[in-house]
């Protein structure tokens, strides 16, 4: 069995200079480039906080760069269905 595999591992999320998150075992040394964010708990609990956070994919370079902008028209809007005439 590798670390982390058990169901009362506690991690920790971590968080890199791009903004990009991931779990770490509260037992190892965190990586070089990364820090905590200060939650930590089982995995389930850590992957909830994850999703509620990191809301964009996109590394914090590119994010600087190219914005999310909202189409002025709903209909342009992703995943919405096409503008019915």
């Amino acid at each position: 069995m590798s670390w982390g595999d058990n169901e009362t591992t506690i991690y920790l999320v971590i968080v890199n200079q791009e903004e990009q998150y991931s779990l770490w075992p509260k037992s190892k040394d965190i990586p070089a480039g990364w820090r905590t964010t200060g939650k930590e708990g089982l995995k389930p609990d850590c992957l909830q906080y994850v999703t509620e956070v990191w809301t964009d994919m996109r590394p914090l370079s590119l994010r600087s760069k190219i914005p999310i902008v909202a189409p002025s028209e709903p209909h342009l809007a992703v995943g919405s269905p096409p503008k019915q005439n």
